[in-house]
């Protein structure tokens, strides 16, 4: 039987991790309505056999392509084999997968007339299980709230978020090329999104610490190297979505011709 959701797990040398994940997956209560699948994105540990010796889809990209491909190649997977839903969620175990349940419910849960097309799962709403960041990306997430809400008019408190539920237009959308960051889609697809007029829902979360390896923005270069992307990526969303508006005089004038 088809399942309306496909839970796309991005997984880059994760085999202390990924485990424990898909076992927690593989609760009867999610695995009712979730099917799984694993974008190995080229990883030099076991994350390849240890996700096959679960029976999961698995996706191995023979070169690292980065985050955003393997997400989106996903999202491909995913209107290839006519899933409802997305639900994306990290390999590190940070994303506990109580939310998995909670971000479908939500799916399917209409906000103000609308079914969302973004669920956000966020660590800063009150509600949120708590959970500790450095000073300087506590700073780049104020940074981040701050320019969506200029650029959109909404305040989304956890613009970094990798857990995240995706409606079938959403994710459409995101398959397309040129439509989604291959690197780092964050705070830009999110301002893209909400600029385009998709509905963005945010809930509470429940999120940890990783226990075993490294993020992919560890270090001192990486971090700079995400900002600068990011920031340069907004502006680009933004010049992209003012190229695309139809300026309204110019709309009324056609409108007046066409009466005539």
């Amino acid at each position: 039987m088809q399942k309306e959701v496909l839970i796309i797990i991005p997984a880059y040398n994760e085999e202390h991790n990924i485990e424990q994940v898909l076992k927690n997956l593989e609760s009867p209560d999610i695995a009712e309505f979730a099917d799984i699948l694993v974008m190995n994105d080229a990883s030099l540990d076991n994350t390849n056999w240890i996700a096959k010796a679960h029976r999961h889809a698995v996706v191995t990209h023979v070169f690292n392509l980065g985050y955003g491909s393997a997400l989106q190649l996903g999202y491909k997977y995913a209107i290839r084999y006519h899933y409802k839903y997305v639900i994306q969620m990290d390999a590190d175990g940070q994303h506990d997968v109580c939310n998995v349940t909670n971000i479908y419910k939500t799916l399917k849960t209409k906000y103000d007339g609308e079914y969302p097309d973004i669920v956000l799962g966020s660590r800063y709403l009150a509600d949120s299980s708590p959970f500790e960041v450095s000073f300087l990306k506590e700073l780049a997430y104020k940074m981040f709230r701050g320019i969506i809400k200029l650029i959109t008019k909404r305040t989304i408190m956890d613009p970094t978020s990798g857990l995240q539920g995706l409606s079938w237009r959403a994710v459409l959308d995101y398959s397309k090329y040129g439509n989604f960051d291959d690197r780092y889609p964050d705070a830009n697809m999110l301002t893209s999104m909400i600029l385009k007029g998709y509905n963005v829902v945010e809930i509470p979360a429940v999120m940890h610490t990783r226990s075993y390896g490294m993020s992919m923005h560890s270090g001192l270069i990486k971090p700079i190297g995400y900002m600068f992307h990011m920031m340069l990526s907004i502006v680009g969303v933004v010049l992209r979505q003012k190229k695309h508006q139809i300026p309204q005089n110019v709309d009324s004038e056609k409108n007046k011709k066409e009466v005539k």
